[in-house]
This record gives structure tokens, sequence and C-alpha cells, in this order.
């Protein structure tokens, strides 16, 4: 690999909060990096914009443009051109601090050589604009686990940034699934936990603009129109993540009704034995008179 980081940026229309991406970058004290940048079909001249960037910055810029698939479509592409042996996505409407990189590579180098091939790694809190931390802290300062490991068994949950080893992303691809737009990241996180570690640390290096974040609940119209992503993603954390279920039983009893719900949204049949492996097929199969239920209701009030 050419570099150490490949400092990855999916965007769609974002051309107004894009400089605080490229701010952020240039402040950097570690300068090992590329700055890869996939445009997902935007429109707002985008592509102008960072052509300006290319001519005046101290890193280098490279500008994709792609058809609009979604994001993890974007993300696999970014993965596929990337020069870096560690993969950041920094989204474009966030910034990090100026010794972010720089932080991330102490962390990783501080991982036991002899160890670092069972991690995939390194995870971060983030602050908002603000400066108060988002989410929870870790169980420790430096904390090693795995993401499914971490939300059932220690429930951790809120924002939080971090890299992967571009090799191990490669292994873990981002399913395409032909006709889905969205596919939630938890489904690659999870797939990578069955075979790699974390290092966690309490120390915060992204800035996430709340205000700007949006969230809450889904509207209907949105729940429906998303609604096979989401039954997409139940039934995968469902195949890889059971083992957790001890840990957390009433997070694995919701997405086993999900699965049957989403997919009724969807106008979907149930799930075959072909889809899940036998634990999940079997929770699935038994909530599934209940989440046939919940998704007329969904149908019925989305008008589908």
């Amino acid at each position: 690999m050419t570099y150490f980081f490949t400092v990855f940026t999916p965007t769609y229309n974002r051309a107004h909060t894009l400089q605080r991406v490229y701010d952020s970058l240039a402040a950097q004290t570690f300068t090992d990096f590329e700055w890869l940048i996939v445009d997902d079909g935007s429109s707002d001249g985008t592509q102008q914009l960072v052509a300006q960037w290319q001519k005046v910055a101290r890193f280098p810029i490279r500008y994709q443009w792609q058809p609009n698939g979604g994001k993890h479509v974007a993300f696999n592409h970014g993965v596929a051109l990337a020069q870096g042996e560690m993969f950041l996505t920094l989204d474009s409407d966030d910034a990090c601090l100026p010794h972010a990189l720089e932080r991330f590579h102490f962390h990783w180098q501080a991982i036991d050589p002899a160890q670092r091939p069972q991690f995939s790694a390194v995870t971060s809190l983030t602050v908002d604009q603000h400066g108060a931390i988002v989410g929870d802290r870790f169980p420790a300062d430096v904390f090693d686990s795995n993401p499914s490991e971490l939300l059932y068994r220690y429930r951790i949950t809120g924002e939080k940034w971090g890299y992967h080893r571009t090799a191990v992303l490669k292994e873990f691809p981002f399913p395409e699934v032909a006709g889905l737009s969205y596919l939630p990241e938890i489904i690659v996180w999870s797939a990578i936990s069955t075979k790699y570690q974390t290092r966690y640390v309490n120390e915060a290096l992204r800035v996430y603009y709340v205000a700007e974040a949006g969230g809450g609940a889904l509207s209907g119209h949105s729940l429906a129109r998303n609604a096979r992503g989401f039954a997409y993603r139940d039934l995968e954390i469902l195949n890889t993540d059971l083992r957790f279920m001890r840990y957390a039983p009433r997070a694995f009893i919701k997405r086993g009704i999900n699965v049957t719900r989403f997919r009724v949204l969807a106008g979907q049949g149930w799930v075959g034995k072909a889809e899940a492996i036998w634990p999940a097929w079997l929770l699935i199969t038994a909530l599934a008179p209940l989440g046939w239920l919940l998704g007329r209701r969904d149908r019925r009030r989305t008008g589908n």
C-alpha cells in the first residue's frame, strides 16, 4: 500500500458541508494519508469544488463519480480503489481533530505486533460540535472486543469513529443486492466480529454535528421504502450474532419479529431454510405470526 490511511468520504449533494472535511484533513499532524472521495451521483457542483482543492492541497485527493447506488455501493467502490493500509471513513458532514490520524496511528502501533493479525480496527469516541461526548464511553480506556460483543454484552451505544484494515474490508464487502439502495453498516461490522477484534479507546477524535444529523424515528413512508434493507439487516444479524442472545434476548426477539414484519411490508415472502442458519430460522419461524400481523398493520398505515 502507498499510504498508511485512506481517508474515505462518500458523498451525495454535500458540497455545502465538505469544506469542514477538507479543512480537518489539511490541519492533520500526521500526513501519511490520501483523501478518497466517492461521489454517489451529486448534482450540486461537488466535482468542481473538489477540483479546486486538488490544485492547492498538500495531500493527495482522488475523486471518483458513480451513478447513485447508495452509500454501501460507494463504500465497496472506495475499498476497491484505496491505496491505504487502513480505511477510515469520514462522512461528508463531519470533522475531526487535528491530531486524529496521529493518535489512530499511535493506537495501532501500540497493539502487540504478534497479535495484530487478529485485529481489524481501532475505534474512538466522538464529540458533538460543542465538545460533549456523543454516546457511551468504553468499559476501559483501552479495551479489546468486537462490535457485536460491545453492543450486546456491554450495551455500549452511540456515535463512534474508527478504521479497519483495508484487506479485511475486502474480505467482508457490503452485499450488493439488486433493488436495495440502503443497507445498514451493522451488517458488515457483525460479519467482521466473527473473525476479528477491535481496539477501542476512550479518546474523542471525531466531531459529529448533531443538529444537522437528523435522526429520530423513521416516517412510515421512509420505513416502507427501506423495508427490504431492514429485513435483510435483521436476517443477517441473526445469522451471525445469535451467539450473543443470552446477553440481550429482547433485542434478538425484536429482530426475529422484524424480519417477517419488514418482509411483509416490502411485499416479500417469509424466510426459507436456505436463507437462515438453523437457530436463526427457528427463531424467525416461531415469531413469524406476530411479524406478519405487524407487517400488515404497517402496510395499512403506509397505504401499501
